[in-house]
Order: structure tokens, then C-alpha cells, then sequence
């Protein structure tokens, strides 16, 4: 019996030193198989490559951030960040398909794996951080809390919404910061309370509320929306910050580097002045940071699992920061919202991009 299990446990280490061996030989005849081999069966990673495509998370239905559209497309800031990783991984923006999601279940689709990355105008904070299971990864735009109110109503500030109809979403921080704001004022109001926006601002349209509050942005392109939108206003007075990005599943850290870095690269890409129009001039240039960033000298790519010109498929196919905010929500959209505070941080702005190197 003992010559039976010694013999047994010399079959097992002779198979486990021939399958080492086998994946060495792979990995030196092959430079791209040690990415390979760094992924887990379980990996998002993985997974996204097997399925060759990736499942994007969106709201759908604002304009400028994720809206369906013309040949019932979607677009939208939100929409090209999904674009940008499936342009990074596939050199395809197509490959990606979207799941509409609603404040409430955002969350837990990233968490349980329904959705790779949740690119829905969702603002960055502590607790979303620390307790919901998922990682943000970058901030695609630096937004704050504002109210939209009728001109004749008489409404200039926060404070002239003493004891009147506010409307908002719950579960979401415009909720949350209603809360804090009016306290600090000391302003008596009436919240009403809808799941969806949608319903909230039919509320607000009818004359329920006096006033709705949300995101700026959200409220410009609302504003949009309705009939007689020359006759409602957007308070200036902002009482948030509201840092709108990307999230993904707390944990896998290569999916998290990808897409932090893909989104980087539109940042990049507009400071390095790279665009869509002229990556191929680009790529003639003898500046070392344009060279390493478009792959043409380092291994950049190569350290994310990425393919060495994983930038140059981003701007190509998606463009520069500077034009997805154009076409989606600046200069040559319906929104015509001013970049602000999402300037490049030479402009006097906000964004920043580390380092590419």
C-alpha cells in the first residue's frame, strides 16, 4: 500500500514539473503569453476578452451624458468612455453593449458582475467608495448641484425656496445634499420624492413642485426637454461637488488600471494636442512624450495588458477629451455648456492626467 502512494505521488510531481515546463516554453516563444498568464480564470479582464465585448452600465436617457439617438444609437460623455476601453481592447468603440440602469441598482450591477463598468453621470464620493464594492476610476467631469425654477415664480436663490415643493431623485446625492443645504439655511421646504427623474420632472412641469434639483448638467440638458424651456431658469448658486466618472468592481485591479488609464488617455491626449484629425502627423513627432504615449517607443500598453498602441486606437476611434466634451456637450451639442472647471488644468481648469511613463 505505501509503494502504491509513493509510486502515485511521483506520477503527480513528474506531471506538475511537465506542465511548468510547458508554460515556459510558451512564455519564451511567445513576449504577449506572461500577460496572459497573469489572468485569472475569474478576471474581468478575462472575461470581457473571452466574451469580446464590453457591457457598459448607463443611465440612457440625458442628453450629453447617455441618450439614444439618431439610428438609435447611444451617445454621450458616458457612452465614450465605454467606447474608448472597447476601442483599447478590441481597436472596435462598437463592441460594447449597453444596460440601462436606475439609481438604485447601479451599484449592484457592477458589484455582481451584470455590467463591466458603470459610466452613468454618477458622482464620486467616500462612502460610494469605501461600502458599495466598487472602484472609481478617474473623473470625467467636475459637475455641482444646482435647481432649475420658473422665471415667474420669483425664485432668485436657495432661500426663496422657503416652504415651497422641492423635486428630486432619491437615493442619489442631490438627495443627500438637499438635506445638508437646506439645514445650513435653515430654510423650511417639501421634498417630493421620485425613483426616477423622469417622473420628477413631469412633477415639476405640472406644477407640483416649485423647483428640481440635480446636477447642472442633467438639469441643462432637462431644460431641453420641455416645451417652454425659454421660460425656466438654473440658479447659478451651485451647493455640491459632484465629481462624475467611471466606477468598476472593488477588487480586480487590472480591469481598474485599464480603464483608468484609457480614460487618462483623453486627457492626455488633448494636452499632448493629439487628435483624431492628426494622430497620423502625430506619429511622425520626435517629442519623446508624444512617441511613448502613442506607442511607437516604450511598453506602455504592454504593462496594463494592453496592445502597445492602445492610445492611438482611443483617439482614433473616440477622439481627444477636448472632443468628446465638444460634441457632446460644449461647443457642437444642443447643451452649449461653457468647459468651466473641466478645462485642462494649464487652462485654469480642473483636469489632470498623471504622468505617461
Amino acid at each position: 500500500m505505501q509503494q502504491k502512494t509513493f509510486f502515485f505521488l511521483i506520477i503527480i510531481v513528474i506531471a506538475t514539473l511537465l506542465n511548468a515546463c510547458d508554460r515556459r516554453q510558451k512564455i519564451e516563444s511567445d513576449p504577449t503569453a506572461q500577460q496572459s498568464e497573469k489572468l485569472t480564470p475569474t478576471s474581468r479582464l478575462a472575461i470581457v476578452k473571452e466574451r469580446e465585448k464590453v457591457i457598459c452600465g448607463i443611465h440612457g436617457g440625458i442628453k450629453g451624458f447617455s441618450f439614444k439617438g439618431e439610428r438609435d444609437r447611444y451617445s454621450g460623455i458616458d457612452v465614450d468612455i465605454c467606447r474608448a476601453v472597447a476601442a483599447a481592447l478590441f481597436n472596435n468603440p462598437e463592441a460594447v453593449e449597453y444596460k440601462t440602469l436606475s439609481s438604485n441598482n447601479r451599484f449592484t450591477a457592477v458589484a455582481n458582475g451584470d455590467v463591466d463598468i458603470l459610466s452613468r453621470n454618477t458622482t464620486w464620493t467616500l462612502k460610494r467608495d469605501g461600502a458599495l464594492k466598487v472602484n472609481f476610476a478617474a473623473i470625467t467631469f467636475y459637475d455641482g448641484q444646482g435647481v432649475m425654477v420658473r422665471k415667474n415664480s420669483g425664485i432668485q436663490s436657495w432661500e426663496d425656496l422657503n416652504n415651497r415643493f422641492i423635486c428630486v431623485t432619491t437615493g442619489t446625492t442631490s438627495e443627500l445634499n438637499l438635506f445638508d443645504e437646506m439645514a445650513r439655511l435653515q430654510v423650511n421646504y417639501n421634498i417630493v420624492r421620485f425613483l426616477k427623474y423622469e417622473n420628477a420632472l413631469t412633477a415639476y412641469r405640472e406644477g407640483r413642485c416649485q423647483g428640481i434639483t440635480f446636477d447642472r448638467s442633467q438639469l441643462f440638458a432637462r431644460k431641453l426637454t420641455l416645451a417652454d424651456k425659454e421660460q425656466h431658469d438654473i440658479l447659478e448658486a451651485v451647493i455640491s461637488k459632484e465629481p462624475l466618472g467611471p466606477a468598476v468592481v472593488e477588487g480586480d485591479n487590472e480591469w481598474f488600471e485599464i480603464v483608468r488609464w484609457v480614460t487618462y488617455a483623453t486627457i492626455e491626449a488633448e494636452e499632448l494636442g493629439i487628435t483624431s484629425a492628426n494622430i497620423a502627423e502625430m506619429k511622425q513627432s520626435k517629442n519623446p512624450k508624444i512617441r511613448r504615449f502613442l506607442g511607437i517607443e516604450g511598453d506602455l500598453g504592454l504593462s496594463l495588458g494592453l496592445a502597445p498602441d492602445f492610445t492611438e486606437r482611443v483617439v482614433t476611434h473616440v477622439g481627444n477629451y477636448q472632443e468628446i466634451y465638444d460634441r457632446n456637450l460644449g461647443a457642437n451639442s444642443e447643451l452649449q455648456i461653457p468647459r468651466g472647471q473641466n478645462k485642462l488644468w494649464k487652462n485654469s481648469g480642473l483636469l489632470y492626467s498623471p504622468p505617461f511613463r
